[in-house]
């Protein structure tokens, strides 16, 4: 039976979640989901907690009024139910799990203003809104929305038996009858106005609603009445639609729009008191308790935190926002690791998990990176077909190899006596470049390969390197004939190959969701295990005692193996989406694995995996004199 892996730390924000990003009442703690998992931050400490219940990817969640209670909610396959989980604040701890009610999707949450209740809403495949009993975890009273999907649900802020739903084309209030356990709806009179709700406020005394909307107005209408009262900013729609919406202490209106825009509008004569922009789609606004500052999250993976009258946010936190190609840590130092997507190269502090520096070259997406083993540069493989070396400290750019390989260069390896450049591409190719002080020159070309290079390794002596492929070949070519040593076949795509520490043997993993064993002289298969039940593996790295090795892939698992046993003992569940990249750190004290969700999990290696001495490290003979 596998044990599950320690999660030390997670860089990463999704983003893409409505109202996602949430500061707890206590102004000492960020929350936000992050695949199947909540983070909870502390913001002044920057520790991390974890919130580890949901079996599938988070789509909503929400605080109650005083921070006691969180509450989560799931998406799922078509036909399977999707769970929502209250959650003790307190104890970091389940409370209820609220199972069987809601199909697919869980589209929206809502507290209570006493925390008595919580009501959810289904996406369009339910359409059933519910509310809970919190002491109990039993369902109250619930009813269909009917066939006009439910895009946000919201308690009144005084009353806990009434709250508004707003839909496409239409609003509906609800009251509840708890003590006969129904709950019945009015429809909203909106006028000639049509618009597509988004995210909904009330205002304070519930006298008001103020309703975000896909056209870039705000909708109010009047809660007692149940009808339109205005629209506005007054000649001025946000670009991309209102995504989130929220309310400060004196009435002002803060918005937030898919260009980046956030906005302050004067609730008076609705119009726009002051604006600013930041990077990606606004989605979350979270006040401090006093009002005066809020934490705003974007799409594009990015924190700011801003004042709420001059509105002038200021970055505070980043990560990628699409997939992370790969890994590296330079040589023998574990105190930093870069890893490289779509736009950017980043290295990162692995103790304080901060950014440390940023390459960025617009418009391109970077497929692999390596660090020179005498840590004076970082080289790089990118898209346009261009090999790019860089400072790692100032992020300076060395040199370009231009055209290096047609159709993008997929691969790059640096020898041990940093003096060439193994790099892989698209098409197939295998080419060594020799690295002189002032010029790159390519000294051989190795077209063998019929498809993209996924991977490449070099020996200890650097006389050898070991190249996968998705053609289905792994190819052990001599550096100094340049010529082929041996090849493996397999029917296969090999995503990924690593040398044993004695390089005895290759390990090898792809898309037949095998592990796969190699003799490295005569390249016959020695075991194969089954790495994953459900998808390919993606990723592979092994310990430098040669003891266990972890893998990754489509199952979003990360796994140590023990290497002679061929037994996984560990596993850790987290990712949202597909591993791209697992490493073990240079000291072996932990485990970084990448995702296709852009995100970074830092793992506690396992004691009995940094104790693990090779079979061949036997004890020292005593010495003559000393007793054994």
């Amino acid at each position: 039976m596998e044990t599950e892996l320690e999660l030390s730390a997670v860089i990463g924000f999704k983003g893409t979640v409505a109202d996602g990003l949430i500061l707890h009442p206590n102004n000492e703690h960020l929350l936000f989901p992050l695949g199947t998992t909540i983070v909870v931050r502390h913001i002044i400490e920057r520790t991390q907690q974890f919130l580890r219940g949901h079996d599938n990817n988070i789509s909503v969640i929400t605080v109650s009024d005083s921070g006691k209670y969180i509450a989560s909610g799931q998406q799922t396959h078509m036909g399977f139910q999707a769970d929502v989980i209250i959650w003790d604040f307190d104890t970091m701890s389940i409370l209820h799990r609220l199972k069987l009610l809601h199909k697919v999707l869980i589209q929206s949450l809502t507290f209570s203003f006493n925390e008595m209740y919580l009501a959810s809403v289904g996406g369009q495949d339910d359409a059933n809104l519910v509310i809970w009993d919190i002491e109990s975890g039993n369902a109250v009273c619930g009813n269909p929305t009917g066939t006009n999907a439910v895009n946000r649900i919201c308690f009144y802020n005084n009353s806990d038996d009434r709250l508004i739903s707003i839909h496409d084309y239409q609003v509906l209030i609800w009251s509840a009858d708890y003590s006969n356990k129904k709950i019945s709806n009015d429809l909203v009179n909106l006028g000639q106005v049509k618009r597509k709700f988004t995210c909904v406020v009330i205002d304070h005394s519930d006298s008001f609603a103020y309703m975000g909307t896909k056209t870039g107005d705000i909708v109010e209408i009047s809660l007692d009445k149940a009808m339109y009262k205005r629209i506005g900013p007054v000649k001025r729609l946000f670009s991309l639609g209102i995504n989130c919406i929220t309310q400060v202490p004196n009435g002002d209106i803060l918005v937030g729009a898919g260009d980046g825009t956030i906005a302050k509008i004067d609730h008076s004569n609705m119009r726009v008191k002051s604006e600013a922009e930041v990077l990606g789609a606004v989605t979350s606004f979270s006040l401090t308790a006093d009002g005066t500052h809020c934490f705003v999250g974007t799409d594009k993976a990015t924190i700011y935190w801003s004042d709420t009258d001059t509105i002038e946010p200021e970055l505070r936190n980043t990560c990628h926002y699409a997939q992370i190609n790969d890994l590296a840590f330079p040589y023998g130092f574990s105190k930093v690791f870069a890893t490289c997507s779509i736009n950017d190269i980043r290295v990162w502090n692995s103790k304080t998990r901060q950014e440390l520096l940023r390459i960025e070259v617009p418009g391109l997406e970077c497929h692999s990176i390596d660090f020179l083993k005498n840590g004076k540069s970082i080289i790089s493989g990118w898209n346009d077909g261009k090999i790019r070396a860089f400072l790692p400290q100032s992020g300076k750019l060395l040199y370009v190899i231009n055209d290096a390989h047609n159709h993008g260069v997929t691969v790059v390896a640096g020898t041990n006596d940093c003096s060439r450049i193994v790099s892989g591409g698209e098409q197939g190719e295998v080419r060594v470049w020799s690295i002189g002080s002032q010029t790159q020159v390519m000294e051989a070309s190795l077209k063998e390969h019929r498809a993209r290079v996924s991977d490449i390794k070099i020996n200890a002596n650097d006389d050898q390197a070991v190249s996968s492929s998705h053609d289905g070949s792994c190819i052990v070519w001599d550096l100094e004939n340049f010529t082929r040593i041996i090849c493996l076949f397999e029917s296969t795509m090999f995503k990924q190959v690593v040398y044993h520490p004695d390089e005895s043997q290759l390990l090898t993993a792809g898309s037949d969701r095998k592990i796969t064993y190699w003799d490295c002289y005569d390249g016959q298969a020695i075991r194969m295990l089954d790495g994953s039940d459900s998808g390919e593996i993606n990723a592979i790295d092994i310990t430098k005692e040669g003891e266990h090795c972890v893998s990754g892939g489509e199952d979003k698992l990360v796994k140590i193996w023990n290497y002679d046993e061929g037994i996984c003992y560990n596993q850790g569940t987290g990712h949202s989406g597909t591993i791209t990249r697992v490493k073990i750190s240079p000291d072996q004290s932990f485990m970084v694995s990448v995702g296709s969700e852009g995100a970074i999990f830092i793992w506690e290696t396992p004691k009995e995996v940094i104790e693990a001495k090779a079979d061949s490290e036997m004890p020292e003979a005593p010495e003559d004199g000393e007793v054994a």
